[in-house]
């Protein structure tokens, strides 16, 4: 009898402390840059959506066609139900007693990436967008840096050789190949339809950047010199940095570690070629040095948004080597 008694309480005990494990939910859906936007359609159609536009479906900098930053399908609240709020990502701006956003993660789907947005006024939505424009655009572009690595990570091209000579890890797909190793270069290509996609990842002295008003100069002229060394053109051609347009430079991170983000145009001097690139020259003082991370696609007459986007998310999976 005491053992039965005994047996009863060890399983209410169980019982009492057995949490659910939470919601189940389905694999969401939704291509890399869409993103669906669900309001009202005459705040669409207004300021609301003007605002939105502007923030999120602007042109990507350093590209040399005008592509928008996100492919926006907007759809009003009531549609917003069963099949499609699996939306991998999503902005839903409601009217309410009071001004909020709120960041919200796998709601209806997973992974899924959400961004409410409530005012009572059109004036105080806007306001509020306009505020938090940063915060929304690194939201979105966080989910999708997540999500290419995500689908990259499928099939990966073994890495050891940057581990070896730089001390890094690098995730990038297996249909790339490496075209060039020295001992403080690598270029690393994938052929696409009527072009190609290139990396390069090589180190320089932590003393050969100006960390001044110069800063972009000394970034380009690096990347001139190095990448016009080692980038196979035609005799007599060099790869350079556009002279025509100074490139975008903003400050990041990658793994932890300061870094500058130059985005602009390359061309061989001499030739008609050209295109985007995207270059991280990130801040390794712990090994006295810079590391240069560049991606840089050739597809002439074609859009290049999606191929920079790669390149940028590849580049930005580099991790340190403890």
């Amino acid at each position: 009898m005491q053992k039965l008694l005994l047996a009863f309480f060890l399983f209410a005990l169980v019982a009492c402390n057995d949490k659910p494990q939470g919601k189940i939910l389905s694999a969401s859906s939704g291509g890399l840059n869409n993103l669906t936007v669900v309001m009202p359609n005459d705040l669409w159609s207004g300021q609301v959506g003007e605002n939105i536009r502007e923030k999120l479906a602007g042109p990507v900098n350093g590209l040399p066609q005008v592509e928008p930053m996100f492919e926006i399908n907007q759809m009003p609240n009531e549609a917003f139900s069963g099949f499609m709020r699996k939306q991998r990502t999503f902005l839903k701006v409601e009217q309410a007693d009071t001004a909020s956003l709120e960041i919200v993660y796998d709601e209806y789907a997973r992974p899924q990436t959400g961004i409410i947005i409530k005012g009572p006024t059109e004036e105080d939505i806007i306001n509020l967008i306009k505020k938090d424009s940063a915060k929304i655009v690194d939201t979105y572009k966080d989910a999708e840096f997540t999500e290419k690595i995500r689908r990259i990570s499928l099939s990966l091209k073994d890495d050891k050789p940057l581990t070896e000579a730089f001390g890094i890890t690098m995730k990038f797909p297996s249909a790339y190949r490496y075209a060039k190793e020295d001992s403080n270069f690598y270029w690393i290509r994938k052929d696409i339809p009527n072009g190609d996609m290139n990396i390069t990842v090589y180190e320089v002295p932590y003393n050969l950047i100006d960390k001044d008003s110069n800063t972009i100069g000394s970034l380009i002229k690096m990347r001139d010199s190095i990448g016009g060394d080692n980038i196979t053109v035609s005799e007599g051609m060099r790869f350079i940095t556009e002279e025509a347009f100074a490139p975008y430079l903003s400050e990041t991170t990658i793994d932890g570690k300061p870094a500058y983000q130059m985005k602009g145009m390359w061309e061989v001097k001499g030739r008609f070629m050209a295109g985007p690139f995207v270059n991280f020259t990130v801040d390794d003082k712990e090994n006295d040095r810079y590391l240069v991370l560049e991606g840089f696609v050739f597809k002439p007459s074609a859009n290049k948004r999606d191929n920079i986007f790669e390149l940028e998310s590849i580049l930005r999976s580099v991790k340190f080597v403890d």
